[in-house]
């Protein structure tokens, strides 16, 4: 009989394929240690990281001894605390140097669009005010003014609003207070009579999402979430919008839903919790 044709062992290959098993079991052990000591902001004890973990405190104090020789934990000698090591902070340090919002969002704004059929697009904070960087349109576009490169409202916009709402610095406030004098008479009235920007970011608040009617540009609606770093900061925003007839700018309808889980995909992607 031809060596191809020679059957498999199966009493052979088990062993190697138990093997192989447990090496797998044990490396996802291994990152659930690491990722549970995160989870407990990158310091814990042994007790708190078992409890944390739901495993043997011998097991796990196995697996951290292996790391710590690989440098992917310390332990604090005085506390007797383990804390992410030098090894970890490589890691992380190079993952945040790849953590590109616009690159990350590219597929959410695909899929908003081949999903809702709507036109979407992810903006910045530039030197101007929130500036257009991305953009999708649908096959059958809504006819509107703006593309890459636009700069939008920060008063009168979904997008500007989200930034308005959950950043805070003077050069920000300086572009709000210019934007504030230029508005027309109607757009003025729209907003308290004193103190209309602290009046308009108190009713804003912080939300994970905002939406405007015909604010911005007539008979156009939108719906806008913030996109944050690891650290909590709006460094993008990403909106979808539509002729207002037509899209549903409910908070807690299809397309604000749909924005808000992906702006929060995104920014779990870029270290967010």
């Amino acid at each position: 009989m031809p060596a191809s044709s020679t059957p498999r062992n199966p009493t052979a290959a088990a062993p190697a394929d138990r093997q192989r098993r447990q090496r797998v079991q044990a490396a996802q052990t291994g990152m659930d240690v690491l990722k549970g000591l995160a989870e407990l902001d990158g310091r814990a004890s042994l007790t708190a990281l078992s409890q944390h973990l739901q495993l043997p405190l011998a097991k796990v104090h196995r697996y951290l001894m292996s790391m710590v020789e690989a440098e992917l934990v310390a332990q604090d000698p005085a506390s007797q605390q383990y804390y992410l090591g030098a090894q970890a902070i490589r890691i992380g340090l190079a993952a945040m140097r790849q953590a590109d919002p616009i690159r990350l969002a590219e597929p959410a704004l695909l899929r908003l669009r081949e999903t809702l059929a709507v036109t979407c697009f992810i903006a910045v904070m530039g030197n101007q005010g929130p500036t257009i960087v991305r953009f999708e349109e649908p096959s059958l576009p809504v006819t509107v003014n703006v593309r890459a490169g636009s700069v939008l409202s920060l008063l009168w916009s979904a997008t500007g609003r989200v930034f308005l709402s959950h950043l805070d610095d003077a050069a920000m406030a300086r572009m709000a207070e210019a934007e504030l004098r230029r508005c027309t008479p109607q757009q003025r009235s729209q907003l308290a009579p004193s103190r209309p920007l602290q009046a308009l970011r108190a009713q804003l608040g912080q939300a994970p999402c905002l939406a405007v009617r015909d604010t911005n540009l007539p008979g156009i609606s939108a719906v806008a979430a913030p996109i944050r770093d690891h650290g909590g900061k709006v460094v993008a925003v990403l909106t979808a919008l539509g002729a207002s007839g037509g899209f549903d700018a409910g908070l807690d309808g299809p397309i604000a839903q749909a924005v808000q889980r992906e702006a929060q995909a995104v920014s779990r992607a870029l270290g967010w919790v």
